[in-house]
């Protein structure tokens, strides 16, 4: 399916993916040494990326939030609003690449509480196979998308690339708030309550039954399968509605949407960007029925398979019940799933009476998916 796939820059780790310590060292001019270890598919590590980030860092005082480990999109200082501006690439879907381009970079700008305004599409199609069918069919996606969350697709480029043996699209969204409305995953602080909503994993389910569905229906009722396929539009991937009703409700003090790494990593990067801990409820996290039985049947995690389509929210604590009431209102699912707590305590578990440290994932579980 999509981005697991990608090198994305926005989390931590004081290890590479293998689990082995890195041994890359900046030298005098913020270059890394020859010393390198070899990513696996998936995200960078968080520590490695802040180091990389913290290199590069930009200077332009209009940039009210700039690259950083943890945050969803960036904010530049545009007069009475800011301007959100959110890049993100679909590199492994060829099914509804368009639909997924314009839904991920949405949930990026809405979490920062902005609105979605206008898309961007650099759309590289594979040298063979390309056709006009390929084509519209992307553009048809991608108009579908934008019409549903009133984004207008105002630019791009289209070209066959070599070397290619699929479409890619890399999107660029652009949002706008206003100046006193801006949500950021840093805003989290010790006593919030963290909220999640609808549940998960949403993306992971409809990957499992779209990828795996020959071999599940020797298993499985169809009913079922049809059921997970549809987790792409029901619930749906989109968190632009919970993210922007959330903030009418009450006091939002930061949103995540989880995605590659699954909740486990959203909590993680939300957890370094605040500079908090956080304590979880195991039985409180929500898993949607089928995707707990298609994740089961492939020995998945679902805290570390890929949960586009819930969003994290730390919230005031005198607010948390208003906000969950309202979102449920607006028939959005949404559930209390535990607090933030001082940093020295960490990522917390909290499993049959026992706190353990949250487990962290080396790549999305959704990849084992595909190991021959």
């Amino acid at each position: 399916m999509i981005h697991w796939y990608q090198l994305k820059c926005n989390c931590t780790n004081t290890k590479d993916l293998s689990g082995e310590t890195s041994g890359n060292e900046y030298n005098a001019v913020g270059r890394l040494s020859m010393m390198s270890t070899k990513f696996l598919p998936g995200k960078i590590p968080l520590d490695f990326l802040e180091r990389l980030l913290g290199a590069h860092q930009q200077h332009d005082p209009r940039v009210v939030v700039g690259p950083r480990a943890g945050e969803d999109a960036a904010v530049i200082d545009f007069g009475p609003n800011y301007l959100v501006v959110k890049s993100d690439p679909i590199t492994f879907a060829t099914d509804s690449i368009g639909y997924y381009a314009v839904q991920v970079n949405a949930n990026d700008i809405a979490t920062m509480g902005a609105r979605p305004r206008w898309f961007l599409a650099t759309i590289l199609l594979p040298e063979q196979g390309a056709d006009e069918e390929m084509a519209e069919g992307i553009f048809r996606d991608l108009r579908y998308a934008c019409d549903h969350l009133g984004i207008s697709l105002c630019g791009g480029h289209t070209e066959i690339t070599i070397g290619l043996d699929r479409p890619i699209i890399a999107g660029t969204m652009l949002g706008e708030v206003a100046r006193e409305r801006l949500v950021t995953t840093a805003g989290a602080r010790a006593g919030d309550k963290i909220l999640l909503t609808k549940g998960i994993a949403i993306e992971a389910a409809s990957i499992i039954a779209r990828e795996k569905e020959d071999d599940l229906l020797r298993s499985h009722p169809p009913e079922l399968i049809r059921s997970a396929r549809d987790y792409l539009y029901n619930p749906g991937i989109s968190v632009v509605s919970d993210a922007l009703s959330a903030v009418e409700l009450g006091r939002v003090h930061a949103m995540h949407d989880p995605t590659e790494g699954g909740l486990s990593s959203g909590l993680y990067e939300m957890a370094l960007a605040a500079g908090i801990g956080m304590e979880i409820q195991r039985n409180s996290i929500h898993i949607l029925p089928e995707a707990g039985l298609l994740l089961e049947e492939y020995g998945l995690d679902p805290l570390g398979a890929i949960a586009s389509g819930a969003l994290l929210l730390a919230v005031h604590p005198k607010d948390a019940r208003t906000i969950c009431e309202g979102l449920i209102q607006r028939e959005i699912p949404a559930f209390e799933i535990g607090r933030a707590v001082e940093p020295e305590k960490g990522v917390i578990l909290v499993e049959g009476g026992r706190k353990i440290q949250m487990p962290r994932f080396a790549r999305d579980e959704i990849a084992r998916l595909f190991e021959s």
